[in-house]
């Protein structure tokens, strides 16, 4: 009996082997297409739909991706970061280095098309700056197989806040974001006030309709990850709209 079960017992183990190297070889990995917008100048990638504006300025950079619906989730997807491998396609650049992104846009749907339609969901799509696909694919390529896994997003200096608004209605874009990279939640306490929440208005740009002017301002950014971190005292009593505060980061 022992012998005759011996075979069976082998493809099992064989079997789970196989499984156990595979999930450990993939690593998170999934699979998507790239293709990419713009010029090498990317002035086409900047004042994205997340809200960041100048991404030089910024310090994103040409390092960004537009994502498609099924990656952009409403927005929430905003500054995290992306790792991508060109792959299974003749137009990969041979041993071509990952890229490393950040999301900084949209890559809207468009359901009049028959074809073409990479960002119409439920297609997971990269739509990269043209520098940073020329560093993984052929140009002539268009679009190529990617796969790609979300990676930790390492930043230079602190959590930065961009106040605008007016008087009864402040909006700060946070950017910047270590770590995870996308922000799911903020707060922010005046000096005369508790902790309030704020609310997204659009990409990473958050709102609160209480008036703050006249108070210093602290925040508390968590992440994606469940991870908080609090920047006390950011802009002082005199601060203004149009003006820039660094908070402490994600490590």
């Amino acid at each position: 009996m022992l012998g005759f079960l011996c075979p069976y017992v082998a493809v099992v183990i064989y079997l789970m082997f196989v499984v156990e190297m595979s999930s450990h070889s993939s690593h998170g990995w999934e699979l998507a297409h790239a293709t990419f917008y713009g010029g090498m100048n990317g002035r086409e990638t900047m004042e994205g739909a997340c809200g960041y504006g100048n991404l030089i300025k910024q310090g994103y950079g040409l390092a960004t991706t537009a994502l498609s619906t099924a990656l952009f989730n409403n927005g929430s997807t905003c500054g995290g970061c992306f790792q991508l491998q060109c792959t299974n396609s003749s137009w990969c650049k041979k041993d071509a280095p990952d890229i490393r992104v950040t999301a900084t846009n949209f890559c809207p749907p468009n359901y009049t098309k028959t074809t073409d339609v990479w960002c119409n969901p439920p297609q997971k799509h990269f739509d990269l700056s043209l520098p940073m696909f020329l560093k993984i694919a052929e140009y002539k390529a268009g679009i190529v197989p990617v796969r790609f896994r979300r990676v930790a997003c390492h930043k230079q200096g602190g959590i930065r806040f961009e106040l605008k608004g007016n008087p009864n209605w402040l909006l700060v874009l946070v950017y910047n974001v270590g770590g995870a990279g996308r922000v799911v939640d903020v707060k922010i306490k005046g000096s005369k006030t508790r902790w309030l929440q704020m609310t997204r208005n659009w990409g990473q740009n958050w709102q609160t309709w209480e008036s703050l002017q006249g108070q210093i301002l602290s925040f508390q950014v968590t992440a994606s990850d469940g991870r908080m971190v609090q920047s006390n005292n950011v802009a002082p009593a005199n601060w203004q709209f149009g003006q820039t505060y660094q908070g402490i980061n994600f490590r």
